[in-house]
């Protein structure tokens, strides 16, 4: 009998099939059992009948405990009540292993004990489907940049310098060349491979060691960052609605029963279409405090401070939701105060004091999944800028190099893949987001 896998076994009805998987539940009526099997594509339900096996048949499946793996040989058959949904009339057993008793059963577990069971935890049907639609993504991803002329750059995991500021490295000794860092960003050697390449982008793993515990951060995340020769922040801004309305329209159309799974209300999603609202920093910041939205801090005494929100200090999670909460898709927040930004970002020339950059507030109280902006790209500001943060120079003087030779207006930005699959499957924390989450209070499993 043919093999074959769970997510396509409509294409095998009246056929006889071998699916090879774990147990994962079972329940017995008599002289009926009724296992359900996953493989890793999905889950089917199972029909043993008493009369129509052998004895040791039944005996076996009577004795499996939940995920013991087993290959199973039987019929499709469409199921007698339920629309698209398939049985497996099954004639035979293989038991490969009987696992012992499954920690996580099928009932309620608290978060920090599902962390733990991680490498089990992603098993469950939930977790499993927040997986694919994570793959789906990075997929949609993929296909979007090579369809639209963009070359896969791989940038260096190891860094002697900062990209995102000093106070997030996660530092290591490197041989005899002293220190080094692991990547905060793949941007400035992206915009190498802008220059070289016209337009790049890179996809992979990124780490910020920010000692924060929020639904919304990790300390190892991955990254896509694409950087464009010749473009402007309308251009960087009209790429990024194209773009995130493919990925989103995609992912409803190929994980609709992996969303369905989740619970995920679609319709939020449908609306992500271009064109999205794009509004001025000023003009979030006058939201804020229309709705009466305070800065709350700490003092150097250590006591709150309560103080309409200010111009110039950047976005906290409550103030992100305020300002989206009357969209129904992707808010577009432009033209920045310089002093809240990175020290790469391109001065307005209007007003020295506005940089030209770019967050992307998702809906639904999920905060900002990208950021990005046009690069500076005369020397002298990036030098001076490179200065007044306290950079060493000499670890960027080949970042100078591209404004030494051929500089020319360029601009790009970075999504969080783990904060898209956040907000695409509207999870309660982050951590459900990546295979397994590293933050300050976990490092296993």
């Amino acid at each position: 009998m043919q093999r074959i896998f769970i997510n396509k076994i409509s294409e095998y009805v009246n056929q006889e099939v071998t699916v090879k998987g774990w147990l994962y539940n079972i329940r017995s009526s008599g002289k009926i059992m009724f296992p359900e099997i996953r493989d890793g594509s999905g889950i089917i339900p199972g029909v043993v009948v008493k009369s129509a096996v052998s004895e040791k048949i039944w005996e076996d499946f009577s004795k499996l405990t939940q995920e013991s793996s087993i290959i199973v040989k039987g019929t499709v058959s469409k199921h007698p009540k339920k629309e698209n949904v398939y049985e497996l009339q099954i004639s035979d057993l293989e038991i490969l292993q009987i696992a012992e008793p499954y920690p996580i059963s099928l009932k309620d577990h608290g978060p920090e004990f599902l962390m733990e069971k991680r490498h089990l935890w992603m098993r469950s049907p939930n977790q499993a489907s927040i997986l694919r639609i994570r793959n789906e993504i990075i997929q949609s991803i993929r296909e979007y940049m090579y369809n639209n002329g963009f070359i896969l750059f791989d940038t260096p995991i190891f860094t002697p310098n900062a990209c995102e500021g000093t106070s997030t490295l996660f530092e290591t000794e490197y041989f005899k060349l002293g220190k080094a860092y692991l990547s905060q960003s793949g941007q400035l050697y992206a915009e190498a491979g802008a220059f070289a390449l016209g337009k790049v982008y890179t996809l992979g793993p990124t780490f910020r060691a920010e000692n924060s515990m929020t639904r919304r951060h990790l300390t190892e995340f991955w990254m896509m960052e694409p950087e464009m020769a010749f473009y402007d922040i309308e251009d960087n801004m009209d790429l990024i609605e194209d773009f995130l309305e493919y990925v989103v329209q995609r992912v409803l159309i190929n994980c609709k029963s992996e969303l369905e799974q989740i619970g995920r209300d679609i319709s939020k999603l449908q609306n992500v279409k271009k064109p999205f609202p794009r509004i001025t920093y000023d003009e979030a910041v006058e939201i804020l405090r229309k709705k009466d939205i305070a800065l709350i801090r700490k003092t150097e005494s250590g006591e709150e401070e309560i103080k309409p929100f200010p111009w110039g200090e950047d976005f906290g999670a409550p103030h992100e939701e305020a300002i989206v909460e009357s969209y129904d898709k992707p808010v577009m927040v432009h033209r920045w105060p310089a002093e809240a930004k990175s020290f790469y970002m391109k001065r307005d020339p209007a007003n020295p004091k506005i940089a030209l950059g770019v967050d992307v507030l998702a809906p639904e109280g999920f905060g900002e999944i990208i950021g990005g902006s046009q690069r500076e790209d005369d020397f002298d500001e990036l030098k001076k800028r490179i200065i007044e943060h306290k950079l060493p120079l000499e670890e960027f003087q080949w970042y100078l190099d591209l404004r030494r030779y051929g500089s020319v207006p360029h601009s790009g930005f970075g999504l969080g893949i783990e904060r898209m699959v956040n907000w695409i499957c509207n999870l309660d924390n982050i951590r459900e987001a990546i295979p397994f989450a590293r933050r300050p209070n976990r490092i296993t499993p």
